[in-house]
This record gives structure tokens, C-alpha cells and sequence, in this order.
């Protein structure tokens, strides 16, 4: 017998995770539908005042440092933009 174990992506790992996080930390509609293009800052679901723990958690999960320029409102305003700032920090 051959068990088959499903691969999974790191992005879409990474993905599942962050919008979990937006949702338990900023969401209170439940029928708020978040994509990797779903405005978070900029439609004000997420204030900018909310970016300091955003970037906690992201330096947490993933054992990263962001300066606070790298942080800014255009690279969390999206999940895609979030996704693409912590694999340029894991990267190098």
C-alpha cells in the first residue's frame, strides 16, 4: 500500500496563516471575504495603527526583522504585498 501524502505550498501556508491572523485580529464581519488582492489598508478593514502587530506576528511565524520603512501601508495593504515583503526577508 502507497500512501500518498498531498505536497502543500509554502505561499498558500503562508497565506492560510496571514489571512487567519486578519481575520481573528481585525475582521468583526464574518462574511468579509479577504483575497491576495482584497484591499486591507486602504478599504480601512485594517488601520494603520493595526500594522505594529501585524508586523509582530509576521517577525513571530516567521523569525524576521522588518525596519519600519519596509512596513509601511503599500506593503501590508494587500495579502499578495504581506506575502511578497516576507519572502523577499526570507530570501535575504
Amino acid at each position: 500500500m502507497v500512501i500518498k501524502f498531498e505536497e502543500r505550498d509554502m505561499s498558500d501556508e503562508m497565506r492560510e496563516k496571514i489571512i487567519e491572523f486578519i481575520y481573528d485580529e481585525y475582521v468583526e464581519d464574518e462574511s468579509t471575504e479577504i483575497g491576495d488582492d482584497t484591499p486591507l489598508i486602504s478599504s480601512g478593514l485594517v488601520d494603520s495603527f493595526s500594522m505594529v502587530s501585524m508586523k509582530m506576528f509576521l517577525e513571530e511565524e516567521y523569525d524576521i526583522k522588518m525596519t519600519d520603512d519596509e512596513a509601511s501601508t503599500e506593503s501590508f495593504d494587500t495579502v499578495k504585498s504581506i506575502m511578497a515583503l516576507v519572502n523577499k526577508k526570507l530570501s535575504g
